[in-house]
C-alpha cells in the first residue's frame, strides 16, 4: 500500500502545479507590442481622449490638426495618411503616431475604413 500512497501524493502535487500552471497562463494573455514612443509631456496633468473614426469608402478629411498627438489604430480598411511632407498607407492590426501637425486621412480601400484615435492633451 506504501508505494501507491506515493503515487498519488506524486500525482496530487502534479495536479496542483499543473492546475497552478493553468491559471497562470490563463490570467496572463499573450501580449504583442504595438508601438513604442518616448517624449516629452508638457504637462504633468494630461487628459487622454480616445475616439472611434468611421471613414466612408473614398472619404478625405481636409487638412487638420487634433487637439494632440498620439497613437491611431486602424481597426478596418485602408487608410492613408499626410502629415509632415510624409505619405503612409495603414492597414488592419497597425498603428501609427500622429504628431499633431497639420494631417489629411483618406479611405483608400474597399468598404469603410475605422481607426481609434488616442489624443493626449492638456485640459481645459
Amino acid at each position: 500500500m506504501f508505494p501507491c500512497r506515493s503515487l498519488s501524493i506524486i500525482a496530487l502535487a502534479f495536479l496542483s502545479a499543473v492546475s497552478a500552471l493553468a491559471e497562470e497562463v490563463a490570467v496572463t494573455p499573450p501580449r504583442e507590442l504595438l508601438l513604442e514612443k518616448e517624449m516629452d509631456l508638457p504637462s504633468t496633468h494630461l487628459k487622454a481622449n480616445v475616439l472611434r473614426v468611421t471613414f466612408p469608402q473614398g472619404f478625405k478629411t481636409p487638412l487638420h490638426t487634433h487637439d494632440g498627438p498620439g497613437p491611431r489604430y486602424v481597426l478596418k480598411g485602408r487608410v492613408k495618411i499626410e502629415e509632415g511632407g510624409e505619405s503612409h498607407v495603414y492597414e488592419p492590426g497597425q498603428v501609427f503616431w500622429e504628431t499633431g501637425q497639420w494631417m489629411t486621412a483618406e479611405n483608400v480601400g474597399q468598404g469603410e475604413a475605422v481607426i481609434v484615435v488616442i489624443e493626449l492633451v492638456s485640459p481645459k
